[in-house]
């Protein structure tokens, strides 16, 4: 069976016209013949949305009870059994009723595409998974209804359902989005220019991010290789050399010119694996790339022009940007180089060669080590020397052999010598040999001379032979080294890589594996002091420096205080104790090195994140309390004033029954208002950890009737079972009956008619435990400690109910007691909260706090 096809309504906020647009696509393909059906679409009473519902069919919604209330949700087997060729979903992100076969209506299309159903739906920009957080900061309000990305890229089609900011305020000022009582809040908050603004930047540029892919799977699709300018992509060539970095700044610039525009650094490594470029330098260079956004890759080629040309055209790069060649002018008549060439054959991408300071200095050749040892290219020296005389008296003692055989016996002299010594043992063979068969075995013979000219052909032959083989076994020779060299580089690299991903913390794992790796006693990274930077002469000085990371025994706390120092920066030098390295090392050290300065900022990038937690959940809280209270202040303060006004005016005359309510309606409103603030004060003292406890021993047959007293006739049926011989428990009593109320008042606010709240006590293991049984709907487990956070109301979707602040703030209390509350599900259905207290020891003279 084909999977369904689905098309989502992307908006930048609520109002654009997301449901219209897609109920307007369904009458098209209604009146087309589609079979179309409705399977759930939200109007949210806006006259004009309902009007496109016009006469098509609607699968009838399914009633669930949840927590008392009750809701409507699409009925999925309704549509599934119905199966039309197309169902209209509203609200892709919307989140079901417990109880629901899926959390997510997302996963009910999910199984409607799955059915072979064409599905249209709609979402926001910021119930995007990947923009969620963005959006919070933007708004400050976190969406906690998401969709995955991958669902709505996954779509056929995503159609923008674009509005301007003033538009769309305008439409709201009409009344078409909210109701009038919500219009003034709603523009002053969530509706603001700035961030509707913002929004509509993050769908536009959400759906670029679409477009791309759909555009780079049609080109390699077709087979398109040219370059299409559809958005700029600053592509910069590094090969590891010190000039990198001004190369990648200035492909940096050009992509600021344009808004958008990607930036990508390529590293062409050769193919053969055997030369490369620094690998320090290529770390340092990468960090500064992706610390600019962009991003760092590496291919593997032997022509380098070609490699680059066809890493830009497979990312459909517009620039190219690349430095200008470090060889000199000698070396420049003999071949282009790598800009030149690369410019010729750019096509439709556009070439910056970028000067800098090492352009035409030529490249520093790197001290080439010897291919074989000392102990070989002395035994090459040696049999060079007896050797060559030795074959000549063989050679004299068998007078039939033609100098042809000479020439081949010599040679084969040469080989061997070449093979045991390499080429400077060869050369002295060679040479040698060349001087004994001109002596001894060429006419006129005891002379230099040569009579023959073919004679002379064949020792230029003779001695051209030689050279080339003993080149080509030299040459082999250091390959072979050079390979055996990377491949223990990698293995290296590879260790160390496999050790700091282990690692729960990267730099001491980093530091660690280069320790044992290179058989060293102590590994430490120092830092400069910021005011001895620049300073050479403060630098040398030890306390200059810092010790921000160190493995081993007695690790250096100066660059002098170890054996090898290698800096990474102005300011951070690796210091490796124990032994001193070997040229060849320090390479790959250097990487290292680079890599520990990464490691180093992500953990100082860490600690202050964590850091900046607690002021971002206080900011949070801030911004949750401020909308929270909006309505919760004004409320009992507008019944309040209402009231007192009235037992004011001199216009009407109140009997003594309507002075005793307007009276009491002030009384409540007022109560009211001070348990809210005093709600919020010790939230708010909680948060700063200044809350004040005077712990007391304290009988919960005592405290419980003072909670209950408290909440006045409403707890009048809280049935109670206190044992008598309960323990005494250790508690703030002022704070402990603000516990008790708000546990109580949440029971009862949940208990169905006739099943009032029930409240036990019993004592365990050094504890008394106090338990508040309702019989309300319950909660789902998954969703206990979502009832805990300040602001939350489970299930609650108005704003009457108060901020929501009861349970966070009394578990914030127990704990600041040293007791605890949590939630068990209630045998036969409800909720139970426990509250835990450390019973109070006793003496023979009675509890002692």
């Amino acid at each position: 069976m084909p999977r369904g096809e689905l098309r989502i309504y992307l908006g930048a906020a609520p109002g654009v016209g997301k449901t219209y647009a897609m109920l307007e696509e369904a009458q098209r393909r209604a009146a087309r013949g589609t079979d179309v059906v409705i399977g759930f679409v939200e109007t949210h009473g806006r006259p004009h949305t309902a009007a496109m519902l016009g006469d098509l069919e609607q699968v009838r919604r399914r009633s669930m009870d949840y927590r008392g209330a009750e809701f409507t949700e699409m009925d999925l087997d309704a549509v599934l059994a119905r199966r039309p060729q197309l169902a209209v979903v509203d609200e892709l992100a919307h989140s079901n009723v417990p109880g629901s076969r899926h959390d997510k209506r997302w996963q009910d299309v999910q199984e409607l595409l799955d059915a072979g159903i064409n599905v249209l739906s709609t979402v926001n920009v910021q119930h995007l998974e990947s923009v969620n957080d963005v959006v919070a900061q933007i708004t400050g309000t976190t969406q906690r209804e998401t969709v995955p990305d991958e669902i709505v890229r996954a779509a056929e089609q995503v159609e923008l359902v674009d509005m301007t900011p003033e538009a769309l305020r305008r439409r709201m000022a009409h009344g078409n989005i909210y109701r009038p009582d919500k219009i003034d809040a709603a523009l002053g908050n969530y509706f603001r220019v700035g961030n509707l603004t913002a929004l509509r930047e993050l769908a536009l540029l959400w759906l670029a991010d679409k477009v791309d892919e759909q555009l780079d799977r049609y080109r390699s699709q077709q087979g398109i290789a040219a370059t299409w300018e559809a958005r700029e992509r600053v592509v910069v060539a590094l090969t590891g050399g010190p000039e990198g970095e001004t190369l990648i700044r200035r492909a940096a610039r050009v992509a600021a010119r344009s808004k958008g525009a990607d930036l990508l650094a390529v590293h062409v490594a050769r193919s053969d694996g055997l030369a490369g470029a620094d690998p320090a330098q290529l770390a340092r260079q990468r960090v500064l790339v992706e610390s600019l956004g962009g991003t760092y890759h590496q291919v593997l080629g032997t022509d380098v022009p070609a490699a680059l040309l066809d890493f830009a055209q497979g990312v459909n790069a517009t620039q190219l940007v690349l430095g200008a060649s470090r060889r000199g002018r000698l070396a420049q008549i003999f071949a282009r180089g790598v800009g030149v060439t690369t410019t010729a054959l750019s096509g439709s991408i556009d070439v910056h060669l970028v000067t800098h300071k090492q352009a035409g200095k030529g490249r520093r050749a790197a001290a080439v080590p010897a291919a074989l040892s000392r102990r070989r290219r002395l035994l090459g020296f040696g049999l060079a020397a007896l050797g060559m005389p030795l074959l000549t008296l063989l050679l004299k003692a068998m007078p039939d052999l033609t100098l042809t055989n000479d020439i081949l016996l010599f040679l084969a002299g040469v080989v061997g010598v070449a093979l045991v010594g390499g080429v400077w043992p060869a050369l002295v063979a060679a040479l040698g040999g060349s001087l004994l068969l001109n002596w001894f075995f060429t006419p006129p013979f005891r002379t230099l001379t040569i009579a023959k000219a073919d004679n002379l052909l064949a020792l230029a032959v003779f001695v051209g032979v030689a050279l080339a083989v003993s080149w080509i076994v030299d040459v082999a020779a250091r390959r072979t080294r050079e390979a055996a060299r990377a491949a223990a580089d990698a293995q290296t690299l590879a260790a160390v890589a496999g050790g700091v991903l282990r690692g729960e913390r990267p730099l001491p794992a980093l530091l660690d594996q280069l320790r044992e790796t290179f058989g060293l006693r102590a590994v430490s990274v120092l830092e400069l002091a910021e005011e001895a930077s620049g300073r050479p002469a403060r630098a040398r000085e030890e306390h200059a420096w810092c010790v921000v990371a160190s493995v081993g025994d007695q690790p250096a706390c100066t660059p002098d205080g170890g054996e090898t120092a290698v800096p990474v920066d102005d300011r951070i030098t690796v210091v490796l104790s124990g032994r001193r390295l070997e040229a060849a090392d320090r390479r790959i050290v250097e990487a290292f090195a680079a890599q520990a300065a990464v490691a180093l900022r992500q953990e100082r990038l860490a600690e202050e994140a964590a850091t900046a937690r607690p002021l971002a959940a206080a900011d949070r809280m801030r911004t949750a309390l401020l909308a929270a209270v909006s309505h919760d202040l004004r409320t009992p303060l507008a019944s309040a004033k209402a009231a007192v006004t009235s037992l004011r005016s001199h216009d009407i005359e109140f009997d003594e029954s309507d002075r005793e309510e307007l009276l009491e309606t002030a009384e409540e409103s007022l109560d009211r208002l001070a348990r809210l603030v005093a709600n919020l004060l010790d939230m708010s003292r909680l948060q700063a950890g200044v809350l004040g406890i005077s712990a007391t021993a304290i009988g919960l047959e005592d405290a419980v009737p003072l909670a209950l007293d408290e909440l006045g006739a409403a707890a009048a049926t809280v049935g109670t079972d206190i044992p008598a011989d309960l323990p005494a428990a250790t508690a703030d009593p002022g704070l402990l009956e603000r516990v008790l109320v708000n546990i109580i008042a949440n029971a009862l606010r949940h208990s169905p008619p006739g099943q009032p709240p029930r409240i036990t006590a019993s004592a365990h293991a050094g504890q008394v435990e106090l338990r508040v049984i309702d019989r309300g709907p319950g909660i789902p487990e998954d969703q206990w400690e979502h009832v805990f956070l300040p602001f939350q109301r489970l299930g609650d979707r108005d704003n009457q109910t108060g901020v929501g602040l009861g349970l966070a703030l009394s578990r914030g209390l127990a704990e600041a007691m040293g007791g605890s509350i949590t939630p068990e599900a209630t045998p036969g259905g409800g909720l139970t909260m426990v509250l835990r207290l450390p019973a109070a020891q006793t003496t023979p003279e009675g509890p002692q706090e």
